[in-house]
């Protein structure tokens, strides 16, 4: 027999977590589905053992001009003011990204963007009509190839939205209102926001799907084409390996917390980070020695490692493809960053899902519960979804038994 529950959430990033959110503060009955080991999807850090944070899947810099989403992340931790500063390695010197208009005028001399003939049909002609060809050389070619891996030209023009070209030497990384990070981590903010829901850790939904039903409605924040079974063919995803190094002597070795590297010939890395520039000042101070992460890109062959989605042509029209399907299934929604094949920032995956969350409401006409019965429920509701699980594996379910012989933590 599979656990029927209200609404179920497979994944609990920023995305599962921010909808479940919404749904139980409604009073409704809410169960989270996780794969990995921990919640919170990316957005997850850990202590070394020097006490150094570092970020576990890269560097998470939270900014916002949303009143509305800054206050919704509040509930949940405090922040402390933290803005980035992102340097690229250019020629041998550190310089500002985005680009400083003093090196425009050192290098360049004017802001000239490359003639237009129409409207851009690649990456490279759109940054072309952003910015000098020699800044889009020296500071965007050879990092967008190296994340990439493949030429600049086959990517999609839509990509080169997330640069600019700052006519000032404004060395913040980011102009928005509101910027931090929250001051006991991501992963105690993540346990926050899931606070008194429900979530089954190492549970992968797709290998067990049958034993568990949604009523009202299945949330699906997982890759579009593995809930599909790539039976059209696979997304292609690129991700970071990250090679970490502690060194004992140092304080620090970069003048900021993450410094580009564009040229192949400074190696396959496309990033440099040191974490302890992400801290609180005094946190930072207390700390023996520094830890630094390069990021080194490649292409993931499955769906728990993916964090880009590849922004070129002919994966868009397969994600449309899959897309189409999710419509025919009335109790089905796939969200998030793998689930719509698109790169959101931490806000805006917040304010998709509060969106998200709000309009299931409206569209369902959920009635409110009573909270202290869904509190009650909470623990009867883990046992049901464990037993389930361990009725699955007594069957011979080779597929979940990795995942059953890990502990499970539930968020309380």
């Amino acid at each position: 027999m599979p656990l029927h529950v209200d609404f179920l959430i497979v994944g609990s990033g920023l995305t599962g977590a921010t909808i479940a959110r919404t749904l139980a503060d409604a009073g409704c009955e809410v169960l989270v589905l996780e794969r990995r080991n921990h919640i919170g999807g990316n957005v997850h850090d850990h202590l070394h053992p020097s006490g150094v944070r570092v970020h576990t899947y890269g560097p998470h810099y939270f900014r916002t001009n949303s009143d509305e989403i800054w206050q919704f992340v509040h509930r949940f931790s405090d922040f402390y003011p933290y803005q980035a500063v992102v340097k690229t390695l250019v020629d041998g010197r550190l310089e500002q990204w985005p680009v400083a208009a003093e090196y425009i005028r050192r290098q360049v001399g004017s802001l000239e963007p490359q003639p237009s003939n129409g409207p851009p049909s690649n990456f490279e002609e759109a940054c072309l009509a952003m910015m000098p060809r020699l800044v889009y050389e020296k500071f965007v070619k050879g990092y967008t190839e190296k994340q990439w891996g493949t030429a600049a030209k086959s990517l999609s023009p839509k990509l080169a939205s997330r640069f600019e070209v700052q006519m000032d030497n404004d060395p913040r990384f980011s102009r928005h209102k509101y910027q931090g990070i929250p001051r006991a981590g991501y992963s105690d903010f993540t346990r926050r926001l899931l606070e008194g829901i429900p979530v089954l850790l190492n549970c992968d939904y797709l290998a067990a799907r049958e034993r568990f039903q949604a009523r009202r409605l299945l949330i699906f924040t997982g890759a579009i084409d593995e809930f599909f079974g790539h039976d059209l063919g696979r997304l292609d995803y690129r991700a970071q390996r990250r090679e970490h190094v502690y060194l004992k002597d140092e304080s620090t070795v970069q003048p900021c917390g993450q410094v580009n590297n564009p040229s192949p010939e400074f190696g396959t890395h496309i990033r440099t980070l040191e974490w302890k520039h992400m801290m609180p000042p005094a946190e930072a101070a207390a700390v023996t020695g520094t830890v630094i992460t390069r990021e080194h890109p490649y292409s993931p062959q499955d769906s728990e490692h993916c964090e880009y989605p590849f922004p070129d042509e002919r994966n868009q029209m397969l994600y449309e493809a899959y897309r189409s399907r999710v419509a025919a299934q009335e109790r089905l929604m796939i969200c998030g960053r793998l689930g719509e094949y698109k790169y959101f920032d931490m806000d805006q995956a917040i304010g998709r899902a509060l969106r998200i969350g709000q309009k299931v409401l409206d569209t369902l006409s959920v009635a409110p519960r009573q909270f202290v019965a869904q509190r009650v429920a909470y623990a009867d509701l883990l046992l049901a979804a464990r037993t389930s699980l361990t009725e699955t594996v007594t069957r011979g379910s080779a597929a979940l038994r990795p995942f059953l012989n890990r502990p499970s933590n539930p968020v309380e």
